[in-house]
């Protein structure tokens, strides 16, 4: 492929993004950092934003940042200065040829998203995590590690559900919320909450995500 890409963010997140890009074929060139003293990350000087546009703006971008409201914010920025937004699916993924992953996702490593299964923009599927068939999962959500989710779950916008959960089939899980480590969904989640434990529970109402 031979394809250039930046990953915006230098955190740990980001260089679990680097190294999945470089499988898929790319040539990872360094990493995009907003704040005022920029790091070296794997033998890379991480760039401001400014210095991206200015020297590498026809490079790819993948969001390499774990907070769903950021990533969406820097999401929208890139779209804006039209710089192309890579979608990532790591090779040890195994995605079913009828599901649907939009752009600026990333799948991570042995990742299962089955049938008819789609998968909005901007969203994590971090290690193991399983996406059953007739999943909706909308834009910007985080996956954790060794989540599965069961058949025909709509899980929206800007929702983060925490390592080690699982989700029972035929759910529909609100905008914006977090399910907590290790957390078993059992009925249907209210928007801008938060849920802990066996069976997932309502803890407080959170913030409402505005990007």
């Amino acid at each position: 492929m031979n394809k250039k890409i930046f990953i915006y963010g230098d955190s740990g997140h980001g260089k679990v993004v680097a190294s999945i890009a470089k499988r898929c074929g790319y040539e990872v060139v360094g990493f995009i950092d907003d704040s005022e003293s920029p790091k070296e990350i794997l033998n890379f000087k991480s760039v401001s934003f400014d210095t991206f546009l200015q020297n590498f703006s026809s490079c790819y971008v993948a969001l390499g940042i774990g907070n769903n409201k950021i990533r969406c914010k820097i999401f929208n920025k890139l779209a804006l200065h039209e710089i192309k937004i890579a979608t990532l699916i790591d090779p040890s993924a195994v995605v079913c040829e009828s599901a649907f992953i939009d752009v600026g996702s990333v799948v991570m490593p042995l990742c299962v998203v089955n049938s008819e299964a789609k998968v909005g923009r901007g969203v994590i599927l971090n290690s193991s995590s399983v996406i059953e068939h007739d999943n909706v999962i909308g834009d910007f959500v985080h996956i954790s590690p060794k989540v599965a989710i069961a058949g025909a779950v709509s899980v929206g916008e800007f929702s983060h559900i925490g390592i080690g959960s699982s989700v029972i089939q035929c759910l529909n899980i609100g905008k914006n919320v977090v399910v907590g480590a290790g957390g078993v969904v059992c009925d249907n989640l209210e928007s801008d909450s938060l849920y802990v434990g066996v069976p997932a529970k309502k803890i407080k109402t959170i913030e409402r995500v505005i990007c």
